[in-house]
């Protein structure tokens, strides 16, 4: 049965190898024989160049289509086959201007096979919510999909003063496990400032973005996203550097309802620097704070409890701090722990009630010893000087590079030797660390 429902068509997670014609045809008949489909998905089976040359014109049918999921749709396929394969499918969803909801998550788009995607990105005006994980986009072709995603706000703006009605704003990107780095974050950066009307869910985990590009995505992208509701940079490396520009932006989004920074090396000084910019009171919707494995001492954990105790975070329900330094037993964590749960009780759900993680404090199983708290202190002070020149090294740098590649672009012509080895002789110089 590949229907769920009157207006679902579903193949997922079957494991099917669809080379050719024939072996799609037997698998589509409902496709085929209705055009009312508003949800399809194709997730978790392989498509190849063929069968995907099949499905292209059966999509275009679908004028009420929605939401389309083409995840880990190319498993075992040869490098060669996925850019046709994906053309075809890509380029038959353009015609659907119902179409607002992508996930091509778990497909590998490098630069070898990213064309496609950024094409249809750049056309495709209806998009509301993208969802690129675990795609092995690198820098290069990250920044390729962002530069797409800013050409559509400008397809989005055109569209909006023909007098097109029910134009979408780009609401939700999900783009995770993708290592983005620091050198994608300029684009980055652009195109969630030319969609910051709209934006209102930005999850960009595990890209190993280092804090010059955390600084630069919050200070100079997301930092005019007013909307913004959710957030999540876990397991990038924010550091004090982050963490300050995290603190200078945050109050700027009253509708934030999840921040996620955990497994991002906050540290106490971070988490002084967000205690004290939530502490300002500008938000209020807050409901789930996660800040697991980010150095978080006692004193951090008792500057929360105070902004919470001074009802600064009154819709705060959920606190993810396990892997931290501090002890379950710490006034800030049990003070934490009972406000929490008075609230849980006060909003009339039980202890087997609402989504699972949704109230209190995670476990906290995972803690480090706070034996060593006094030690720690005395070596901080040298420690963040040397976190602070390391940064100014990357920036550099990452500056030195742009400027190299913006010149590249320009085609200028080739520079003489001596100037290549100068420029050579300075990365030589700017350790990346």
């Amino acid at each position: 049965m590949t229907s769920q429902s009157t207006t679902t068509f579903s193949l997922a997670d079957r494991g099917l190898k669809l080379d050719t014609e024939e072996d799609t045809k037997s698998h589509t008949s409902d496709l085929a024989s209705s055009t009312s489909h508003t949800t399809i998905l194709l997730n978790g089976n392989t498509f190849g160049p063929s069968a995907c040359t099949h499905l292209s014109p059966l999509l275009t049918r679908q004028t009420n289509l929605h939401t389309i999921n083409l995840a880990d749709i190319f498993t075992s396929r040869l490098l060669s086959e996925i850019p046709p394969a994906l053309s075809s499918l890509l380029t038959s969803l353009l015609p659907l201007q119902k179409l607002q909801t992508v996930d091509l998550s778990d497909n590998a788009f490098g630069l070898n096979t990213q064309a496609p995607l950024v094409e249809f990105l750049k056309a495709h005006v209806p998009l509301r919510v993208l969802i690129l994980n675990n795609n092995g986009l690198g820098p290069e072709a990250g920044a390729n999909i962002a530069n797409a995603l800013s050409a559509l706000a400008d397809r989005k703006a055109e569209a909006r003063k023909t007098g097109k009605e029910g134009i979408p704003g780009l609401e939700t990107v999900i783009c995770g496990r993708n290592r983005l780095e620091t050198g994608s974050m300029r684009a980055w950066a652009s195109a969630f400032r030319k969609h910051a009307d709209d934006v209102k869910v930005v999850k960009m985990v595990q890209n190993g973005i280092r804090q010059p590009g955390i600084e630069h995505l919050l200070r100079e992208g997301l930092r005019g996203c007013e909307k913004l509701e959710v957030l999540d940079l876990q397991d990038n490396t924010f550091t004090h550097v982050g963490a300050r520009a995290l603190a200078d932006v945050v109050t700027g989004w009253p509708h934030l309802r999840e921040l996620g920074v955990g497994d991002s090396l906050l540290g106490a000084r971070g988490m002084g620097m967000l205690c004290d910019a939530l502490n300002k009171g500008g938000n209020t919707q807050l409901r789930t704070l996660r800040c697991q494995y980010d150095e978080i001492d006692a004193k951090g954990v008792g500057k929360l409890w105070g902004v919470v105790k001074a009802g600064k975070l009154p819709a705060l329900r959920r606190v993810e701090v396990n892997g931290n330094k501090f002890s379950e037993d710490d006034e800030g964590i049990e003070g934490l722990r009972v406000e929490l749960e008075k609230r849980r009780e006060e909003a009339g759900e039980g202890e087997g009630e609402g989504e699972e993680g949704e109230w209190g404090i995670d476990k906290l199983d995972e803690l480090e010893s706070d034996d060593d708290e006094d030690e720690d202190e005395d070596e901080g002070s040298e420690k963040e000087e040397e976190d602070e020149e390391a940064v100014e090294r990357e920036t550099k740098a990452v500056e030195i590079l742009r400027d190299a590649e913006e010149e590249e672009g320009r085609n200028v012509s080739q520079k003489k030797d001596e100037d290549v080895d100068a420029l050579a002789e300075k990365l030589g110089k700017t350790e990346m660390v």
